[in-house]
């Protein structure tokens, strides 16, 4: 500005491009933080999702075939973490499955690898340490259903002897059913 309180054409052009730089690096700016979260919460740079059949493969084997799930997870390590979807909100994992069935082998290999367990699961491994302390704080959770509506009674009953602790503590809470339907009205 001179003297006479006007503005010359250099210094305009000045304000202009100084103005042109600060929105260029407010886009900028802005776009980071579109973009920051993903960074922040470790979302960059995921491998594909597994592919579908895989998946079901095994969580399928998750019930019986102990072999074929090391096979699976030689070759795909994170399967230990995946689900599948039965329909109608059934999610199952390998862990699961192996829950409600009573296969401690397959439930104690998967946890070995760092699967994530349930309450279900850690009833039918009579985990009474665990699950009962937490049960208490939320009873609503006696109501929790594991894969295809079993209960807790259930995972309690294939856990055999070392679950019978927890197999008394539910019928005592006045746990009856050993499946109920997924399907909420």
């Amino acid at each position: 500005m001179n003297s006479h309180g006007s503005v010359s054409l250099s210094e305009i052009n000045i304000m202009l491009m100084n103005r042109k730089l600060f929105l260029t690096n407010l886009c900028l700016g802005t776009g980071g933080l579109i973009v920051a979260p993903n960074k922040i919460y470790g979302q960059e740079d995921k491998p594909a999702a597994y592919q579908k059949d895989v998946v079901k493969e095994f969580v399928g084997a998750g019930h019986s075939k102990l072999d074929r799930v090391k096979e699976l997870v030689t070759e795909f390590p994170n399967l230990i973490y995946s689900s599948w979807d039965w329909g109608g909100g059934d999610f199952e994992t390998a862990i699961g499955a192996g829950g409600h069935v009573g296969f401690k082998d397959m439930v104690n290999y998967l946890i070995d690898l760092g699967a994530r367990p349930t309450l279900h699961v850690l009833t039918m491994l009579g985990k009474t340490e665990l699950v009962k302390p937490i049960l208490e704080a939320y009873p609503s959770l006696l109501d929790s259903l594991g894969p295809h509506g079993f209960t807790f009674l259930h995972h309690a009953e294939k856990g055999g002897e070392v679950a019978s602790e927890l197999l008394s503590y539910f019928k005592e809470k006045g746990q009856t059913a050993k499946k109920v339907s997924l399907i909420r009205q």
